[in-house]
């Protein structure tokens, strides 16, 4: 997959799980959490179908290498590639 591709697929996991918040609210370099108050039990819930989505698990000591749009990108790209 390409990046924007899984940029693509990060944004709809989001949209997905907060339909309310809009594509424009999502900014690639801020925390996810925070900017888009966003629980960690939703946080969990986009982890867990981008995981189905990219069939790549993200274990929880890496969860704070996921907290940006930019670095998911970053970390589903790098690992796509092995």
């Amino acid at each position: 997959m390409t990046k924007e591709q899984i940029k693509t697929a990060i944004i709809e996991e989001i949209q997905e799980i907060a339909p309310d918040i809009d594509e424009a609210d999502i900014i690639s370099d801020k925390n996810i959490q925070r900017s888009l108050e966003i629980d960690s039990f939703d946080f969990l819930k986009i982890l867990t179908g981008l995981s189905e989505i990219l069939e790549i698990e993200v274990p929880e000591s890496d969860y704070a290498k996921v907290d940006t749009v930019d670095h998911m990108c970053e970390y589903f790209l790098e690992r796509s590639e092995r």
